[in-house]
């Protein structure tokens, strides 16, 4: 039986065997074998397993082509029993038992072919995982006679034309030894268990060395690199980092200071080493080029850069990758007709470039930007928004946000990131499109779909740091080009340690120019091929170079070096698009935020910043009158000319308002008479609709956190914090879910429709210790509305409150059909129960869909106003009647029309909207009045 080996590398075996051990050490497929995990142990950066009630192990059999590829056990995710491990106390190990081709369901044949086990270990939820050292899975050799390689210790040896190798390997049994390099043999020894030699190599070479035992055959592979000779020469003009496609050609470009020489490898050249693919070096820019012509053109290309022999890295700048572990787990419905990896070629992340394609032909060219002031952002993770995790899913969602009147979506990190299953924050490239949620084509078929109905589209982007698959880390740290340790001191890239207390992943220095000319390139790239309209930048507070990982006073005061670099991000944007939004999660200190608020205001430009105020929002829907305070929401609170503050009472970081409603509610009215407890679910929801008019309602840009509007009450800790969550799209079957929804809808769209909203005569009233609130808002230039009152009742007791309207005279409640009350003592109190509040304005409002044009015409409708019918003075085609919501009440059939006699006694009082059609088919619009 011939069996092959993979090469066992001392430092390898280290790393492994030192956090998980099998044992016996060599086995057979039909032996018992016991695996021991110690979760504690911190031998590999990708160690997350912590607090741990469980451990599973996700494995599976196979070949040296494939270790996973004949049988896999394990349901990711599932806390089923099947791979649970046993804590053992005595050695404080996780252990599991068995037999692995009875583990397995091997069958003969299949347990004959078996040279590998793989196996990866998690928690119950596959929320936490441990990995080898490199975030790759754990390898073992199957079978008690094995090869051990003891030199070299690097799979890839660098040598010099001439130079010997010095070849050392240990068999578990007397064996017969055979070295081929490139196919042929070249020396055999017999009889030994120890194998020596050293010979002279004047070639690229792939060796194998071959034991054999009783007509049982093991091996090794390992390779030897000649160091090219690099030629010199200039980088043609223009050319950027990445790859450039020319007309017949393509120019690749990388960056990589203090690198002696790259090879090209890839599809094209069967991803042999070779020196016609070696890159030219233009040392002056620190850069290695080589151009390609003849390339297949409509076919995936795919290629990696392999630095100086050992290294094989994705492009930095690559548009797409694929991923050797996660592309499996993508279906054909998120990502139709997705290129695959090319397995047994090569590892690690590899690029894919595509030319001679069409480019896209966008349907929408004309779209304008809502005003900053007016945005209405819904911040969606597409992960847990749909279960089919795409931009297609979300394309055919847009009913349903457009329905709830959001101008603007704010999607989650979609570059590609490590793993399928994350939030997103954890990016590895940053220009590349994350396959787990779609193709290029879809990503723009839905931002092109999105403009087409006036709603932009802001991308979340991380720049603080990058994960250890991120190339411009591998290519300078201590891991030998893995995925763990630290950026080394000569990374022109990353910090070795963060100098910021938020450290997470490996920490971008931003005073370094090849960080700033990355981001630039990057950045633009998304406005340039996707019309992205604005960046939330994450965690800005990390992009001082002031200070330590472990100084948060520091990190939370001013920094001046923070504040030049972020002003030079946004200029990199605006240089794009002039009216670009840009918004920085900073969540600090109000001096430096008022600084880019205030950047580039009178160009009509100015940062934005994200506003968090769930705390207060929280303990108000919670009906606490302590820490209730929401008036920071307030731009003018801030000292700011301008509302540049993103506020919001959710976002994906903080906990749902239902669910702490629900779970820490004030609940002592519980048994009064009558009772009223606010982790009821109907009256929590009544106290998110509270909570939004008193949060749409304030001057300035809104965002809300999907399905916020429906009272999500799941946890943000369910499965983990960046765990999946429950998609829940059958709340909108729940009438008081609905009313949620139906109540922020129309405050939605009298933000959007009335100037009012835009005034800076406004004042909040909203910190009473008794839960009573209210909000001003004043503009006697303003076109329908000139003045607007809200009160509400955050406490859970009837109390009585003075709105303190700023006139006399007829007042609407604009949420409520525009029911009239007469106002004839401004300081008159009114009573309003636990969770009950008003929005009235001096004027009705409507809040159609569909905008009622007032004409200026001829016809006349009488009497107006009136209890029970109208007429027209005019002949006419058609008349139908709208509420002032825009629903159709009334339409009149033929006959009626001609008798010109319209009997309106059977509507409640209000205002209406009658539509009339002319005989000559023009429509316009009366207003009337029913008492």
């Amino acid at each position: 039986m011939k069996k092959i080996t993979f090469l066992l590398f001392l430092f390898f075996s280290i790393i492994i065997f030192s956090q998980v051990t099998i044992t016996p050490s060599n086995f057979d497929i039909n032996e018992s074998i016991t695996i021991s995990v110690n979760a504690s142990s911190t031998a590999t950066d990708c160690n997350g397993l912590s607090n741990l009630s469980k451990l599973y192990i996700h494995s599976g059999v196979g070949t040296d082509a494939d270790p996973w590829g004949t049988k896999v056990v394990g349901n990711w995710g599932s806390d089923d029993g099947i791979g649970e491990m046993t804590f053992n106390a005595s050695n404080s190990l996780w252990e599991i038992t068995f037999t692995p081709k009875t583990y397995y369901g091997l069958t003969d044949d299949q347990a004959s072919a078996i040279t590998k086990i793989g196996m990866v270990f998690r928690n119950e939820s596959g929320t936490q995982e441990l990995k080898t050292n490199g975030c790759t899975d754990f390898i073992f050799n199957v079978g008690t006679f094995q090869i051990t390689l003891n030199t070299p210790l690097e799979e890839t040896s660098i040598l010099n034309s001439g130079e010997s190798l010095a070849i050392s390997a240990t068999a578990s049994l007397i064996s017969n030894f055979n070295l081929k390099a490139n196919g042929t043999s070249i020396d055999q020894k017999t009889n030994l268990k120890t194998y020596n030699y050293a010979p002279t190599v004047i070639e690229n070479t792939t060796f194998i060395l071959e034991a054999s035992n009783n007509g049982e055959i093991v091996n090794t592979t390992f390779h030897v690199i000649i160091k090219p000779t690099v030629v010199e020469e200039t980088l043609p003009a223009g050319m950027k980092d990445g790859f450039n496609i020319n007309e017949t050609s393509v120019t690749f470009v990388l960056y990589a200071p203090n690198k002696e020489f790259v090879h090209l490898i890839g599809s094209f050249n069967n991803w042999a080493v070779s020196d016609h693919y070696a890159l030219k070096k233009d040392a002056t820019k620190d850069r290695f080029w080589i151009e390609l012509t003849n390339l297949p053109t409509q076919e995936d290309i795919t290629y990696q850069y392999l630095v100086e022999g050992t290294l094989k890295i994705a492009d930095p700048y690559s548009t797409q990758i694929l991923d050797p572990n996660e592309d499996q787990y993508i279906d054909g419905i998120t990502y139709p007709n997705m290129p695959t990896y090319p397995t047994g070629e090569t590892e690690h992340a590899v690029t894919v470039l595509r030319t001679g394609d069409a480019p896209y032909t966008w349907q929408t060219t004309n779209f304008k930007k809502p005003a900053k002031t007016d945005l209405v952002i819904y911040e969606l993770l597409i992960r847990d928004f749909d279960a089919l995790h795409s931009f297609d899913a979300v394309k055919e969602r847009l009913d349903y946000l457009q329905e709830l009147g959001i101008n603007a979506i704010e999607l989650m990190p979609v570059n590609e990131f490590d793993g399928n299953l994350s939030w997103g924050y954890n990016p590895s490239f940053h220009m590349a499109l994350d396959k787990y949620y779609g193709s290029p084509t879809a990503f723009k078929q839905l931002i092109d779909e999105c403009h087409k109905r006036g709603i932009a589209v802001i991308l979340d982007v991380v720049y603080n740091h990058a994960s250890g698959q991120n190339p411009l880390y591998r290519m300078w740290n201590t891991n030998g080009g893995g995925y763990g340790g630290q950026a080394s001191a000569d990374n022109p890239f990353f910090n070795q340690t963060a100098t910021h207390s938020y450290s997470v992943f490996n920490d971008f220095n931003h005073s370094q120019q090849a960080v700033k000319d990355y981001v630039k390139r990057t950045t633009q790239f998304w406005i340039d091929e996707y019309k992205i309209d604005g960046f939330r930048w994450d965690l800005t507070k990390g992009f001082t170079q002031n200070c330590t990982e472990n100084d948060e006073t520091c990190t939370g005061n001013y920094q001046a070096d923070r504040v030049a670099v972020l002003k030079e991000y946004a200029d990199y944007q605006w240089e794009k698009d002039a009216s670009f939004y840009v918004i920085f999660e900073h969540l600090g200190g109000n001096t430096e935020e008022t600084e880019w608020v205030n950047y580039r205001l009178n160009e009509g430009k100015g940062v934005m910043m994200w506003g968090n105020h769930n705390y207060q929002y929280n303990q108000s829907t919670m009906g606490y009158g302590s820490d209730s305070d929401f008036s920071w929401i307030s731009y003018k609170n801030r000292g700011w000319s301008t509302p540049g503050n993103v506020s919001y009472m959710e976002s994906h970081d903080e906990e749902r308002l239902m669910y702490k409603n629900l779970q820490f509610g004030n609940n002592a009215q519980a048994n009064a008479n009558p009772p009223y407890n606010v982790r009821e679910i109907d009256t929590a929801l009544e106290r998110a609709a509270l909570a939004g008019a008193f949060f749409f309602t304030v001057p300035g840009p809104k965002m809300i956190w999907q399905f916020g509007e429906l009272g999500y009450d799941i946890s943000i800790n369910q499965n983990g914090r960046t765990g999946t969550k429950p998609i829940l799209w059958n709340y909108l079957s729940n009438q008081n879910r609905k009313k949620v929804n139906t109540t922020w809808a129309k405050l939605i769209k009298l933000k959007l429709k009335y100037e009012i909203f835009k005034t800076s005569d406004f004042t909040l009233d909203v910190a009473n210790a008794s839960g009573l609130k209210k909000i001003h808002l004043t503009s006697p230039a303003a076109t329908g509305i000139q003045h607007m009152v809200i009160i509400g009742n955050f406490g859970i007791t009837t109390q009585g409150i003075t709105p303190y309207f700023q006139q006399t005279g007829n007042w609407y409640n604009v949420l409520e059909d525009n029911a009239i009350i007469t106002v004839t003592n401004t300081a008159a109190a009114i009573t309003l129960g636990p969770g009950e509040f008003k929005v009235y304005a001096n004027q009705p409002a409507i809040l159609a869909n569909n905008d009622f044009i007032l004409e200026n015409e001829s016809i006349t409708l009488y009497p107006n106003p009136t209890s029970r019918n109208f007429s027209l003075s005019n002949e006419v085609l058609e008349v139908s009647i709208y509420n002032i919501t825009g629903k159709q009440v009334k339409k009149y059939t033929k006959k009626v029309v001609q008798s010109n006699s319209y009997l309106v006694s059977d509507l409640t009082t209000g205002i209406y909207f009658v539509r009339i059609r002319k005989t000559n088919n023009q429509l316009f619009t009366k207003k009337l009045s029913i008492n």
